[in-house]
Formats: C-alpha cells, structure tokens, sequence
C-alpha cells in the first residue's frame, strides 16, 4: 500500500466523514483504500469473511456523484463499514458462522444495517462470528478462527470478534456488533478498540423473535470513543418496531464528549468484590487506571454493586432464549452444531416456569440494588475481560489466576454479571501486558446514562492514548 492509502485507513471515522464532507477526499478513494488494507492484512487474521468489493465501489461512485450535486450527506457518508455476520444483509450472504446457513442470502437489511446505510455508508462485506454469535472466541466450521492482530497465535475474542480485528487492523474504521455476555466488550479488550454494550432499547433491534428482552443488545464499536459515540448517533433513537425503544433521538450522541471529570465518584473493583478471578497480568495493567481518574479530579475507591443473582439471571434467560431461538435444530441438526453451543440449547429446554419466575424476580431485586448504589456513585470501572487474549487454538481457557473453568461462560463473567444489571458499558484500550497483549477497561454507569459512559472512556481515553498503538502488521 502506498503511504497515502495507509494514512488513509488509520484516519478516524470522524476525520474521514469531515474530509469526505468537505470533498477533501472521494468516497471511491476512501473505499478502495479499505478494500487495499483488506487484500493486505485479512489473509492473516480472517476477520471479514465475506467481501462485497464490487457493490462497494459501484455505492462509491453513486455518493461521489451525489456529493458533486450538492446533494444531501448522511452523517457516515462514503464510511466503509464491514457488518457482523449474524446481522442480515440484503444481497449479501449473511452464515451466522454455522454451516447450516452457510448459503444464506437474506431478501432484506436488518435494522441496525438498513440505518448505517441510510447514514450514507457503505457496505464492503462480512466480519467473522462464532457459530450462532455463541461464546467469546470466534471461530466456526465455515471461515475457521479469526486471530488477534496483536499476536496472530491469540484469540481475537468474540462474537464480534471479526468486527473487532478488523478496526485495529484499519479495515473498516466503523463496526456494528451485538452483546449478550461481552460480545462487544469483550473482543474490543482483546483488540485494544473500544466498544459500547449500549443500555437495552438504546439501539432497537428488527426483526427480532423476543423483542421484549433486555438481556441482547446490539450497539457500536470504533478505534476512538468519540469514532464509537458517533455511530450511536446513528442507530440509537426510537422505532415502533421495538417495544422497548427508548425515545432519546440518536442525535444526542453526536456531539462533543469532553467534560471535566473533577469531583466524580468512581467506584473501582478489580474483581467484583472477589465474586471472579482475573488473571494478575490483567490487574497489573489495570492497577495504573485507577490513578488517571484520580488525576482526572476523581473521588475513587474500591466498591462494588452486590450482584447476588446476577449469574443465575444471565444463565436462565441466555439459556431461555437460546432454546427460544435454536430449540428447533435440536432435532434435526444437533451433530452439525459446536457442542458447547447444544449444550445451552438443551439447557433452555430444561427450564421450568418456576426457573423462570426464579429468574425473573431475582433480575428485578438486582436492578434495584445497583440502581441505589449509582445513588453512591457515577460509574463503576473493573477489567472487561478476566484474561489476555488467550491462545486461538482453545476454545476458552481452562483457569483463571488458577481457578478452573468449567464451561465457555465461566471466564466471561466480568462481563456477563454486568449485562444482567441493564447497565450501560464501555471498553475502552487500558494498556498492555508485557508480551504486548491488549487489556481493556470497563466503565459501567447507571441505567440509561449511555452518554456519561461516553465521556469518562472519552477522558481517559484522552489521558493515556493506548488507542494509538497499532498491531504490528497494519503500521
């Protein structure tokens, strides 16, 4: 690549929307730039999958010539944007890593797509998930593991695993993703990118077979804070659709993010109050966090949220909704499934409505619990991930700071016990191991304050800069 095409791809998704704003730049040079970083680097990380390189140049062309007559310009006009294989895309094979659909070509866009195009970006192609966005490393039977860009023998974490190495890599400066346990937290940590696991109906999800659950979201990731607030702007804001849409236009995420931090309780907690492990690599790089916000004019002290229940909340209702969406393949293709992603299945099938209920009451004893001790706080920060990225070849690795796992889920529960609060959370690059491996923050804020999380990762994100360091291979 030439070094114009390289600056070009490690611009921000903020810089490329104002010079392609200003015609300082083309949509078709900002496109093939992206399409040249892909053929470049994907061969070694198998983050996008499937590529769409000949309808992203022909969109290209329609919104240079749209700007040359002075048409109008959606807020991410001419970006290039990859989307998660488990978000539909009209025309475009969508595999949800599974080779039961591994041919699939969906007739319509979903929502979170048909709104990221409608802002005027432009759809190069596909990012790798697990199978059916199953567990925090991706990898599947169709397209094989995606690998870390930091260190091609570790995972790149999951589901959005994809979506993620391919930011750090530059091949989209833009990522849409979805959470569950961590699925948007999780691989930015392991990618040094940021992602925001938004409050439920932030971002409204179409179509979708429970559409009253709050336990999946979908939401933005980007190399910057302010790249991430940027595409919330976008596919934040009410639908009637979604019945739990919440009517705060996007609009109120695109704006400045800095904001003094000065007198702001921090709550910090290295392991939930000794509820998980976390490796002491990680708390090593976290520890020196804890002293930028202090700089940063924060009151911060060590406490946590008493999240009795969460972990049995999470389980009921992912296993719940799995059964709800995968419980008809149990029958007919269980032996062409990952085991571990059959044995959640079967789980769900194996709840009673008294599980439920259990589950049910439990979910709302614990949100009133964090509500009162946001009273106390403004954010909660603790590690995303519990690990480093492990090695590509495992599954999910087998202890942690020497407490075995027993199942995919175990090492994942930094994450997962927050989404079971409803609470917006943001990872946000923290630093790195000795070897180099990524370690990323999490800062949870209290039910809906989605922007206060903006701005702390924006602050700290500014004060330490660990962003700015690139994965060798795409310098």
């Amino acid at each position: 690549m030439s070094p114009e095409t390289t600056e070009l791809v490690h611009l921000t998704a903020r810089e490329l929307a104002a010079g392609l704003r200003a015609r300082e730049l083309s949509t078709r040079e900002v496109v093939q730039a992206h399409l040249d970083r892909i053929e470049q680097v994907n061969g070694a990380v198998n983050a996008v999958v499937t590529l769409a390189a000949e309808r992203a140049l022909d969109e290209a062309r329609t919104a240079d010539d749209r700007a040359a007559r002075g048409g109008p310009l959606g807020p991410l006009h001419g970006l290039p944007v990859a989307h998660k294989d488990t978000h539909d895309t009209r025309g475009i094979r969508t595999t949800y890593g599974t080779p039961l659909l591994a041919d699939n070509i969906p007739d319509r866009d979903e929502l979170i797509v048909e709104r990221i195009r409608g802002a005027g970006a432009i759809t190069i192609g596909k990012t790798n998930v697990p199978e059916f966005a199953a567990g925090s490393h991706t990898f599947n039977p169709v397209f094989g593991a995606t690998r870390n860009p930091y260190d091609l023998s570790r995972s790149a974490g999951g589901s959005s695993g994809g979506a993620a190495a391919a930011l750090a890599c530059g091949m989209h400066a833009l990522a849409d993703g979805s959470d569950m346990g961590g699925s948007l937290r999780n691989p930015a940590s392991f990618c040094n990118v940021v992602g925001l696991r938004p409050s439920p109906g932030r971002v409204p999800s179409w179509p979708e077979t429970a559409p009253w659950s709050t336990m999946a979201v979908q939401g933005p990731m980007a190399r910057t804070v302010a790249d991430t607030a940027l595409l919330l702007s976008v596919i934040a804001g009410p639908d009637p659709r979604s019945p739990i849409a919440l009517e705060t236009p996007g609009s109120a995420f695109g704006g400045s993010l800095e904001r003094d931090l000065t007198g702001l309780r921090i709550a910090w907690s290295p392991d939930l109050g000794g509820a998980v492990p976390v490796d002491r690599e990680v708390t090593d790089v976290l520890a020196p966090a804890v002293r930028v916000f202090a700089d940063l004019g924060c009151a911060v002290e060590e406490a946590c949220p008493d999240l009795s229940g969460a972990d049995d909340v999470f389980r009921t209702f992912r296993a719940w909704q799995f059964h709800l969406g995968l419980g008809a393949l149990l029958d007919t293709a269980a032996d062409r499934m990952k085991p571990s992603l059959v044995d959640n299945v079967r789980q769900g099938s194996a709840l009673s409505g008294v599980d439920l209920e259990r589950a049910t009451v439990l979910h709302g004893e614990l949100f009133h619990r964090v509500r009162e001790f946001f009273e106390r706080y403004d954010a909660l920060i603790l590690p995303a991930s519990q690990v480093a990225p492990f090695p590509v070849e495992l599954e999910y690795p087998g202890e942690v700071d020497g407490v075995p796992m027993e199942s995919y889920l175990d090492w994942m529960r930094s994450a997962y016990l927050v989404s079971a609060t409803g609470s917006p959370a943001l990872s946000v690059p923290a630093g790195f191991t000795p070897e180099g491996l990524p370690v990323g923050l999490q800062i949870v804020g209290p039910h809906r304050c989605d922007l206060r999380v903006l701005e702390i990762g924006h602050a700290f994100e500014q004060a330490t800069r660990h962003g700015g360091r690139r994965p060798p291979l795409a310098r």
